[in-house]
């Protein structure tokens, strides 16, 4: 159950989410770990475009001042 907005992000770790970044990328990763600043711990990471993999980013930290939103990815 979702009390807090980190409750989400918990639920999240280890599964597929769509990560919006300010400068328009969107990234589809695994959620490996992240922090109080949002930054994101991902792997098997993919930048796409539309629901197209644009390329392959693989393991990343993604910092938290970046994000727009981190939604769980279908």
């Amino acid at each position: 159950m979702v009390k807090r907005p980190f409750d989400l992000l918990n639920e999240a770790i280890g599964h597929q989410v769509l990560i919006q970044l300010k400068n328009g990328m969107q990234i589809r990763a695994k959620l490996l770990a992240f922090d109080a600043h949002m930054n994101l711990a991902v792997d098997e990471a993919e930048e796409i475009e539309g629901v197209e993999t644009k390329r392959k980013l693989g393991r990343m930290l993604i910092r938290g001042d970046t994000v727009i939103f981190v939604s769980p990815s279908p």
